[in-house]
């Protein structure tokens, strides 16, 4: 299948322009894989610009991958776009004169660069529970240990989830060799592949749907020309004693208040996006398990007084639809999630002993012989594994010992049994999160983070942990360092399979991997703190429209319940949603997306809905196959484009926000404020911009379909499917 010619990045040995015939199928008996760029091969691999770019993307796409996982709940794969912009700068350095990236160079890139989607899904589970509980005000945290303490747990994690993997990935990558679809790794080694022997246009679609996105959400956002979220019901108008709400459609009065059902759909371009790379499958799971909880369980229960409610969650404040939402359906999903996440953990246990005793045997192999001299077979040799493992284990119990439980009693002993836990679980996880990722390019992070913090809860309590501020934090930690871990495990395992594919050198990819993880810590640490301030994770005056937080907030309300001094745990309401995840589970359908969708608001999972349809449009609208492919493989880029470039925008109005109070005296923000002067203001003015918000979501998703119909089969795309 494949034609070899000497590529003008190559010395020696000849590069394939192609993947060989063997590429995604099982080996025959005797057969074996040759990549791209076989093992003698003499190609720049770690150059001055896969570093300079990859840092680029990192920074980027560290920003992007923070804020929507803290608006939405759903972190992005950042392997694609980063792909398909490291094609084009290839091309662009091609018309400059400059010779073509390398092929070892673009994945160099994504190793450097992808790290800020596995800090980010790491940290944003995790961390902004601090801000939530109010541990950095009443453990009164400085800016810069606040800085420290966030930054420096998941840079821990995302280097035991190397530690962790590289023994397994011989197992993964060459034993399972065409046993596992890696369905993202497929689709980023074909654009790679692709961009090999020529340059592509991919980059150019990309940016104008990240730049279209960027104008769509300066126009919401700040201008306020129509709704940031579309609604039945009703809205909040200031905070406090000076709070006041308004019937958005007067006509569903009814509705709103006495059965208290409300639609709900968010208006941001970031949702589109992700919904057109979901799916129209996991988007209609997700919005099924939020229909159920917002349309069915809110009204049913509306029909109870406050003390029947109360006797389902005694925290439950008030009657109202919002108010039920979220302190009954909600707690059920929280439930659901868990008992997802033990689910996958059982389902995967033969798959965490095989692979736990391929990769004990590859040590014990290893011991007694040198390890391979072939430059595609190269690991971190096993000593420095082993003294990296031991260091980071070491700098874990230190921080345990003297940062988290400085002054409590038995300090030493809470903090060896938080380092064993975070150890044995993240271990344990990290073939959960790689095969999970090989097999469907999804994981349950959810689930298993909140398994982690119960389990750390519960152990750290019988071992004589108090209650309270520091108690919660200990557990917060040892749960992020995990969480961390799965998501370096997801990916990296993404990177192996695609360098194996294309002829990497592993030790190359593991050693960027961990030197950016530092950076991406960083990166994702200071837009955690922006955020913090402005728009917030808590409602108050200052930050009337905070970011939903929805994974931060699941763990918040797990850790009050088991550590907080005043908390209760809702046993009840925990065993429902794990009833329902069997139920779910035994329908065939994914339990921890129908669940996420009971968790989650309605107004993030709608519009993720709506995408998923416009994606199903696209991709069956002609009875020409090709045609059908090339669009749908547009509509992935232009998607990326969209979740980029909302991402980018609303993080960069935040922190203007913040100079704003802080250096301009409030005089920026208004002066951008010209919907006010088109619509005016009052009541009749909101409500013109709830109707405008819908209308211009539907025109967005008008503009992505008929722009995706322009493709045409020769277009050099590739098909993606899922994300995690």
């Amino acid at each position: 299948m494949s034609q070899a010619t000497n590529l003008n990045y190559s010395r020696g040995t000849q590069v394939k322009v192609e993947l060989p015939e063997n590429a995604y199928r099982e080996l025959k008996p005797g057969e074996t894989y040759e990549p791209m760029v076989p093992a003698a091969a003499v190609v720049p691999e770690v150059t001055l610009r896969s570093i300079l770019f990859g840092i680029v993307m990192n920074i980027v796409f560290a920003v992007a991958a923070t804020y929507l996982a803290l608006k939405v709940g759903q972190g992005i794969e950042t392997a694609i776009p980063i792909s398909i912009l490291a094609i084009g700068l290839s091309g662009f350095l091609l018309k400059l004169g400059r010779r073509r990236s390398s092929l070892l160079e673009n994945v160099n890139i994504l190793a450097i660069s992808t790290t800020s989607g596995i800090v980010a899904g790491g940290t944003v589970f995790t961390m902004p529970a601090i801000y939530i509980l109010g541990l950095n005000k009443n453990l009164q945290m400085s800016d810069t240990q606040l800085f420290f303490q966030i930054m420096l747990v998941p840079f821990l994690g995302a280097v035991l989830g190397v530690v962790f993997l590289v023994p397994f990935r011989g197992y993964f990558v060459r034993t399972m060799h065409g046993k596992l679809p890696f369905p993202e790794a497929t689709a980023t080694n074909e654009i790679l592949a692709t961009g090999a022997a020529e340059s592509s246009g991919q980059a150019g679609i990309l940016i104008k749907s990240f730049f279209v996105a960027m104008a769509y959400n300066f126009l919401s956002v700040a201008g306020k020309l129509f709704s940031k979220e579309f609604s039945t019901g009703i809205a909040e108008i200031g905070v406090g004693a000076n709070a006041r709400e308004i019937d958005l459609i007067p006509k569903l009065t009814n509705l709103t208040h006495k059965i208290k059902a409300v639609f709900s759909l968010e208006t941001s371009a970031a949702y589109l996006g992700l919904g057109f790379i979901i799916g129209l499958k996991y988007a209609t799971i997700i919005c099924c398990g939020s229909f159920l909880s917002n349309l069915v369980f809110v009204p049913l229960l509306s029909q109870l007084d406050l003390p029947q409610l109360k006797s389902l969650n005694a925290a439950i404040p008030g009657t109202s639809a919002a108010e039920i939402w979220k302190f009954v359906p909600r707690v059920i999903g929280i439930g659901g999630i868990f008992a997802a996440g033990i689910l996958s953990i059982i389902k995967m246990s033969k798959v965490i002993v095989t692979a736990l005793s391929e990769a004990l045997g590859g040590l014990l192999r290893r011991g007694n012989q040198v390890q391979s001299n072939e430059r595609t077979e190269q690991d971190i040799g096993y000593p420095a594994l082993a003294m990296l493992g031991l260091a980071t284990t070491a700098a874990l119990f230190v921080y345990f010992r003297f940062v988290v439980l400085a002054g409590i009693e038995g300090g030493g002993r809470l903090a060896l049994i938080a380092t064993v836990l975070a150890l044995v679980l993240g271990f344990l996880f990290t073939t959960v999160s790689a095969w999970a990722i090989a097999m469907i390019s999804t994981t349950p992070l959810s689930g298993m983070t909140v398994t982690t913090v119960i389990i750390t809860a519960v152990a750290l309590l019988a071992a004589g942990l108090p209650k309270g501020n520091q108690g919660m934090l200990a557990v917060l930690l040892v749960g992020s360092v995990v969480c961390t871990c799965l998501s370096m495990a997801g990916t990296l395992v993404t990177e192996f399979k695609i360098g194996y594919w294309i002829g990497a050198t592993p030790r190359r990819i593991q050693w960027s991997a961990i030197a950016s993880s530092l950076l991406a810590s960083a990166l994702v640490t200071g837009t955690i703190m922006i955020l913090a301030a402005k728009p917030g994770f808590v409602k108050s005056e200052l930050t009337p429209e905070p970011l939903s937080a929805p994974q931060a907030n699941m763990i918040k309300s797990a850790l009050e319940s088991f550590v907080g001094t005043s908390g209760q745990v809702p046993w009840m309401l925990y065993g429902i949603g794990a009833v329902l995840t069997l139920i779910v589970s035994f329908l065939g359908i994914s339990p921890l997306a129908f669940m996420l969708g009971m968790y989650l608001p309605m107004g993030i999972n709608t519009p993720i809905l709506l995408g998923a349809i416009v994606a199903e449009k696209v991709s069956t609208g002609s009875k020409d196959d090709k045609l059908n492919k090339a669009r749908s493989d547009k509509g992935i880029l232009v998607a990326s484009g969209l979740i980029a470039g909302a991402a980018i925008i609303d993080v960069l109005l935040n922190g203007l926000s913040i100079l704003d109070e802080k250096a301009f005296g409030n005089r920026v923000m208004p002066a951008l404020d010209f919907g006010r002067r088109v619509l005016g203001s009052g009541d009749s003015a909101l409500r013109a911009q709830n109707w405008l918000g819908l209308i211009a979501f539907v025109l967005l998703c008008l503009f992505v379909y008929l722009d995706c119909r322009n493709a045409k089969p020769s277009q050099k795309t590739t098909s993606v499917s899922g994300g995690h």
